[in-house]
């Protein structure tokens, strides 16, 4: 999965770490979780413990957006062989043919033209559903900007420029998303409302931290009240203010949720990933330990607790033994001060470089393949020897140069999928002894 893996890692610990990561973002696959969860059975979809009736001639009808939605259609294409597909997705790197289901190019994390064009089409052909059709919305992460259908007056470039605003100012996803939904047509439940009265079945890869599936792409397919309010609120806390979309929010009426049904399960998420990874490591003979996989925060604070913990594990063998992996999903933020170039993971990492002990090696990646704006998935290292430097480069914001200068950079290219983020430390079995002396158990 990693662009040029080393064949000889500089130690075991590295090696472990690599094998555990590749393990976590295989298992978010969505291909994978389609396997898991869903089912042809007797005329029927199962959808975990759900069953609908697939129609006995109209169409089974794919609508959804985000990284990864390609995949998820054309799993379900596969499994529904034999049945009338159609549709359409929108994603930012097209990679899966899912049969008769067209693909859109949308952009990500910013919303643009062809993010409009995506959710205009998913809209018009959820529009021309009837009751004799069964809806299944493949939502994924990334899917608020690449499914984008301004309400009113407003245009891309709005959103984008708030979304951008927030982002930077380390807003999290789950505000950000209130204002994207008060400013949207589709999200919020609004593509379920499209397709009413055919029934909706969402099927989510989750992003976020909780798994809650209104906030997943904003929820196109669970319907939630309008919240002008709440979301002139958020842009008040992060001190954004963009006239267009403040003009709309103090205009826009309060409303009840739009008026649809539809079942949303969720069938991959970060607990998929970190549960993977830490088979991985127990197969190895390192006792996993699972810190969260909910922990949000400045990506830089979150590493150095990280860093504190396994220092922990290394001298009094707590809260496990070594040889030991600890791991922890979630999504971490940055609040951007310098003009350097980095992303969370990359942050986490070079902050829980500086203090771990000889024996350890940080690893951390966007199971997405993309760390912030940047190409790379995430970094890699043992503890960092120039404290100083890697202090400055975080400063500085300027942490992807930082490592890659070390040989630290993780590349993976879009994965298809996206759990947020997928962390871990690897405390060998020596404690505080220098790296190059660690053996495998």
């Amino acid at each position: 999965m990693f662009d040029d893996r080393p064949a000889d890692p500089p130690t075991p610990a590295h090696g472990l770490a690599l094998d555990c990561l590749e393990a976590g973002v295989a298992a978010a696959d969505p291909a994978r979780a389609i396997d898991r969860h869903c089912a042809v059975e007797d005329g029927r979809l199962r959808v975990r413990d759900e069953r609908y009736d697939l129609p006995a001639a109209d169409e089974v009808l794919i609508v959804g957006g985000g990284k990864g939605a390609d995949d998820l259609a054309a799993a379900l294409v596969d499994l529904l062989d034999g049945h009338r597909t159609g549709g359409v997705v929108v994603t930012d790197a097209h990679a899966a043919d899912p049969g008769g289901v067209t693909v859109r190019l949308g952009e990500h994390p910013t919303p643009g033209a062809g993010s409009v064009a995506g959710a205009a089409a998913v809209l018009e052909r959820a529009r021309a559903a009837d009751d004799a059709a069964l809806v299944l919305a493949p939502i994924t992460g990334g899917g608020s900007a690449l499914l984008c259908a301004p309400a009113g007056d407003l245009a891309a470039a709005d959103l984008a420029w708030v979304t951008d605003r927030l982002l930077a100012a380390g807003a999290p996803v789950d505000a950000v998303n209130v204002v994207r939904r008060a400013c949207s047509e589709i999200k919020g439940g609004g593509l379920a409302a499209a397709a009413a009265p055919a029934p909706v079945v969402g099927l989510v890869v989750s992003d976020v931290v909780g798994d809650d599936p209104g906030v997943v792409a904003s929820g196109p397919t669970v319907p939630r009240p309008v919240e002008p309010d709440a979301a002139l609120a958020v842009l008040e806390q992060y001190d954004v203010a963009d006239p267009a979309v403040r003009s709309w929010l103090e205009t826009a009426d309060s409303g009840p949720a739009p008026d649809a049904t539809a079942d949303t399960h969720v069938i991959a998420s970060a607990a998929d990933a970190v549960d993977a990874a830490g088979e991985v490591a127990a197969d190895r003979g390192y006792e996993p330990c699972v810190l969260s996989t909910r922990l949000e925060g400045e990506a830089g604070e979150v590493g150095r607790v990280h860093a504190g913990i396994a220092r922990e594990v290394a001298a009094d063998g707590r809260p496990v033994a070594p040889p030991a992996v600890l791991l922890s999903g979630g999504e971490t933020t940055v609040t951007v001060r310098g003009d350097g170039e980095g992303g969370p993971n990359l942050e986490f990492v070079v902050a829980c470089g500086v203090d771990l002990p000889g024996s350890a090696v940080v690893a951390a990646v966007d199971t997405d393949g993309r760390d912030g704006g940047t190409d790379a998935a995430g970094g890699i290292t043992g503890r960092i020897d120039d404290p100083a430097a890697a202090r400055l480069a975080l400063t500085d914001d300027d942490t992807l140069p930082f490592l890659a200068a070390r040989d630290g950079l993780l590349e993976t290219g879009s994965t298809g999928t996206n759990v947020n983020d997928l962390r871990m430390v690897v405390v060998g079995p020596n404690g505080f002894a220098p790296s190059s002396s660690l053996d495998e158990p």
